[in-house]
């Protein structure tokens, strides 16, 4: 799977639904966007924009990028989610983190969870969502989040996958015990780093989609390490050794001025090789 980031912009010309709708004509299979809700740029709270994205798409699945734990009530998102999914014909992917801006945090009066806190409330959030669709009712005692006899109706009309964005040891167990999916940023793991917290995810035996989340510039000189840039060729090489690591699948945040224009060179003259070098199941 190939995604493209969408920009939470809310700045004036920003046109995510555009975006989306760009990004399903060309061939990508998702799009995504990051969950911020704090700061001085106009921006979309993300599960209301990409709700907007699916109403407006036919084909294109719609990820959280990733969705804040403790920003919502786990419950709650379990609800937002089966009613996003059965809406858009089944097309979300739910991706969650720990949350790692304590200022936001700060900011919107949450309290700023130590980072076990954040892990351990991860779990919990995986566990009561999980619960909620697939238990008549749950009753679920965790340090951080509880639920008492919750029914939630209806169920969801698919399996919906959850990826994790974790970095830490425990977190990363974590994501190996409960996710379908892992999506680490390369600024956050480069690749040889990357490579290792892969395998400790991998360690717990099951099988894990790995997404890489790439910032990348086609026909810009030069690798600064935390985006991919160059020539067409160059990026592809590049991310052809992303896929040599196990990261068969990736997540694309253009950069620059003229996003739309790098999506399409992006579909256009690396995605087919990518694809040829890393067949789906």
């Amino acid at each position: 799977m190939f995604g493209l980031g969408l920009s939470t912009s809310a700045a004036p010309g920003a046109d995510p639904v555009g975006d989306a709708r760009v990004a399903e004509e060309l061939g990508f299979d998702f799009v995504s966007a990051s969950d911020h809700p704090s700061g001085n740029e106009p921006t979309y709270e993300v599960w209301t924009m990409l709700t907007w994205v699916a109403a407006a798409t036919s084909r294109i699945r719609v990820a959280t990028r990733v969705l804040g734990v403790p920003y919502r009530s786990p419950a709650m998102v379990a609800k937002m989610a089966e009613t996003l999914h059965r809406l858009s014909g089944g097309r979300l992917i739910l991706g969650l983190g720990g949350g790692y801006s304590d200022e936001e945090f700060r900011a919107f009066g949450l309290g700023v969870p130590t980072p076990k806190e954040k892990v351990d409330g991860m779990v919990e959030a995986i566990h009561i969502i999980r619960g909620l669709w697939t238990e008549p009712d749950l009753t679920y005692e965790g340090t951080r989040y509880h639920t008492y006899q919750a029914a939630m109706e209806p169920k969801p009309i698919s399996p919906i996958p959850i990826w994790l964005g974790t970095y830490g040891k425990r977190a990363l167990e974590a994501t190996g015990r409960l996710a379908d999916g892992w999506i680490p940023s390369l600024s956050f793991a480069p690749p040889e780093q990357a490579a290792a917290m892969r395998e400790r995810v991998l360690s717990a035996g099951r099988a894990v989609r790995c997404v890489y989340n790439v910032p990348f510039h086609i026909g810009r000189a030069g690798d600064d390490g935390a985006v991919v840039a160059g020539s067409a060729q160059q990026v592809t090489d590049v991310l052809a050794g992303f896929a040599e690591l196990g990261f068969t699948s990736m997540n694309f945040i253009p950069t620059g001025p003229a996003p739309r224009e790098q999506a399409e060179l992006l579909a256009a003259e690396v995605l087919p090789a990518l694809r040829a070098l890393t067949p789906q199941p």
